[in-house]
């Protein structure tokens, strides 16, 4: 019996829209349907139009329907074969389909092979260019850059999109375009049979996650009077007056103290608002206080209870100005603390918007009467508020939402906190240092910070460079303005500027410096018109090292002891100990200068050998020992180890001449080490870390006690200054509203 040859299904010569409805199409492009319903794209299946497709089905020839008959399968019979090579018009329409199906496939097959590489592909949306990154290690990674019709580079980063959040250009996060290459070169080997990487990586943040929840103390969870130990606190409240309170003005000084003086002779005599505001202060003095921060789970634990105070609902009888510098030393306690310190950029917008009801962005000359101290506490803490709104802006990448329109409050002036207990106090001269002048020099530079970083960080900001330089140019103007009245002090007699308040001053602007010129630094490696922001990132990012770590002695000591000034023991321990600020700065700091010695390791192999920068090199080298410090002291994460480990040893490998495979094998067993190193530590940390989250009266031991573990009814004033009511100024004790008398 003759086979009956099975006629093929008529070829769709309809678009895609009107063969889905079913209705009739005109077969034009566009057709008609697709005019009538604004479809801007009228596609047809075989990508041909009516006058392609007939041209081409009475073309065909012998030759090219011969080239078509390999793509049919191994099971087509004889007939079926010889079929496929005449020339017939729906023979040919066949072959190309198979044609189309088959580089279909080889699409997707590619596709699918890149998704267990580290993925870069830019995805084109209307006003920019998403390049995605992503690991088994770090996660997905979607890098917002520049638009090409801006003028700018390819390579110009202005915002990074990573889970729920999105970061502009000032977070650290922006350089994680930085570390695609040393992730491309582990990413291959990560599933491959024997290797550890990932095992260990997942193991260490099951450890970490158990480790917190055992830390974080129950929620919420009421103000209770426990403190340490008398020596102890007073330790800590000089570790605080001597650290936070020289740079940021939050407290009176001899208020606070004699305060505190009455609560260890009559405890109970306390009321909650001070109680809270001590505790804040011991929490912010532990970040200090040693090199493991043995106090951390206390210090957590005041926080909470803080938290806790602040969160109760109906806290109009509590809008006055201590209410206010609780809320400002909160801020600054979940940061150094690492209690959420990733959303504290949120709670001050909060805190903005508290003031700005109870009035504090209008000048006191505006208002109704008050006294010298209570006009300059409320410049002060203005002044701390707009400071900590730019400064978080600056950490979170997130717009700062103020401006310099917004207040008319003057900068606080130039008093002693001792002047203010007499009333009418004269202002010292601007040449005279006192407790607010380096809150003053902030003040002065506040302008052209805060236009880098709206410059960073607000929506749609598309600077061109030459506005870059421009913002680098007013930048540094105004630092040295600041830094001619700094010197003025230092060479005075009488009293100075603490050694740390300069150095923080100092860390201050070049985070802002750095900032401004990061976006240019990736393009700066192919691009010689950014070779200026190339230099100005590697110089101040080894500013910002050095200004913490002076010297590899200061991270390392055979005795156990930090060595140097009282002022770079505090930014020392900061930076191991604190989270927030002075944790990314160094850490920001570090990856930038790794980046700038492999560029260099890699520009060696076309210009030919050249002299690496040592001083560079020690910092890559002291980044890890650091890092390492940082998980003695109870940091959870393990990823700036293993970062730190990969940079290490990625620099060493090109440096020994290793490329390729055998460079990536010598990445991935170091990788491994680091984390193999890690695991014993955390699960030493889990294992002496019970309990931690439901204990009370944990305060009451001492300091060798405790874990080393890691993130009103008072009658009266506060404030004994007779007519100089601070506390309650703005309620009397019935909640009703009184003058500004």
């Amino acid at each position: 019996m003759a086979e009956i040859e099975r006629r093929r299904r008529r070829p769709p010569i309809s678009c895609v829209l009107c063969r889905r409805r079913k209705v009739r199409c005109n077969r034009e492009t566009p057709c008609s349907n697709c005019l009538r319903s604004k479809n801007a794209s009228c596609i047809y299946e075989n990508q041909f139009s009516q006058s392609q497709q007939e041209s081409e089905l009475h073309s065909s020839t012998p030759t090219i329907a011969a080239a078509a008959a390999p793509s049919l399968t191994s099971k087509s019979s004889p007939r079926a074969v010889t079929a496929a090579t005449t020339s017939t018009p729906a023979s040919y329409q066949s072959s190309k389909d198979i044609e189309f199906l088959k580089d279909k496939i080889k699409q997707l097959e590619e596709q699918l092979s890149q998704s267990n590489r580290t993925a870069r592909s830019p995805i084109q949306t209307p006003g920019s260019n998403i390049e995605a990154i992503s690991s088994r290690i770090g996660g997905t990674f979607y890098i917002h850059h520049e638009d090409t019709l801006a003028g700018q580079p390819p390579g110009i980063s202005r915002s990074v999109t990573h889970k729920s959040r999105m970061f502009g250009q000032s977070h650290w996060i922006t350089g994680m375009s930085l570390v695609r290459d040393i992730l491309a070169l582990i990413e291959p080997h990560i599933h491959e049979e024997g290797c550890r990487i990932t095992t260990l990586m997942l193991k260490s943040k099951s450890l970490a996650r158990s480790i917190k929840a055992k830390r974080n103390p129950p929620w919420p969870l009421p103000l209770v009077t426990d403190l340490p130990p008398k020596d102890i606190a007073d330790e800590l409240v000089d570790r605080y007056f001597q650290t936070a309170e020289t740079v940021y003005r939050i407290l009176h000084i001899p208020s606070f103290k004699r305060e505190y003086e009455a609560h260890w002779i009559s405890p109970a005599e306390s009321n909650s608002a001070f109680l809270v505001q001590l505790k804040l202060v011991l929490a912010i003095g532990a970040t200090t206080y040693d090199e493991k921060f043995t106090l951390r789970a206390s210090a957590m634990r005041w926080v909470y209870e803080a938290q806790t105070w602040v969160s109760e609902p109906g806290f109009k009888h509590r809008l006055n100005i201590q209410y206010l510098q609780n809320n400002i030393l909160l801020l600054l306690a979940r940061e150094f603390v690492d209690v959420g310190p990733d959303l504290v950029w949120i709670s001050a917008g909060t805190l903005v918007r508290i003031a700005v009801y109870m009035g504090l962005h209008k000048d006191p000359t505006r208002l109704p009467k008050m006294s010298t101290f209570i006009a300059e506490m409320r410049r002060r803490l203005w002044n701390t508020i707009l400071e900590l709104s730019l400064q978080l802006s600056v950490i979170s990448g997130g717009p700062p939402f103020i401006s310099l329109d917004m207040f008319s409050t003057e900068p606080p002036g130039n008093f002693d906190d001792e002047q203010l207990t007499v009333e009418d106090p004269p202002p010292q001269p601007e040449s005279h240092f006192t407790q607010t002048s380096v809150a003053i020099i902030l003040r002065k530079i506040f302008p052209a910070r805060l236009a880098v970083v709206k410059f960073l960080n607000d929506h749609g900001s598309s600077g061109t460079y030459k506005e870059t330089l421009q913002l680098d140019s007013e930048l540094r103007a105004s630092y040295k303005s600041a830094l001619r009245i700094l010197q003025g002090y230092k060479s005075a007699t009488g009293s100075r500027p603490s050694e740390y308040a300069m150095d923080a001053l100092n860390l201050l602007m070049n985070r802002y410096c750095l900032s401004l010129h990061i976006p240019f630094f990736a393009p700066a490696m192919d691009e010689a018109a950014y070779a200026f922001s190339r230099r100005v990132v590697v110089e101040t990012s080894l500013k910002i090292w050095r200004g913490i770590f002076p010297s590899p002695l200061a991270l390392s000591s055979q005795s156990g002891q930090s060595v140097g000034s009282p002022s770079q023991l505090s930014l020392v321990r900061l930076a191991v100990c604190a989270s927030g600020f002075f944790r990314i700065s160094p850490l920001q700091a570090s990856v930038l200068i790794a980046s700038e010695l492999i560029g260099q390791l890699r520009e060696e192999e076309t210009l030919g050998p050249g002299l690496i920068r040592q001083d560079l090199l020690s910092v890559v080298r002291e980044a890890k020992n650091w890092a390492w410090k940082c998980i003695e002291a109870g940091e959870t994460s393990i990823k700036g180890y293993f970062l730190a480990s990969l940079h290490v040893a990625h620099i060493e490998g090109l440096m020994q001449g290793l490329e390729g495979e055998e460079l990536s094998r010598y990445v991935v067993r170091e990788g491994e080490k680091a984390e193999e190193m890690c695991l014993p530590v955390l699960e030493e940390m889990l294992a002496n870390g019970k309990d931690e989250g439901s204990t009370r009266g944990l305060e009451q031991n001492t300091p060798s006690q405790l874990v080393e573990d890691w993130d009103l009814t008072m009658s009266g004033a506060l404030f004994d200054f007779g007519e100089m009511e601070l506390v309650n100024w703005g309620f009397d004790e019935n909640d009703q509203e009184l003058s500004f008398g």
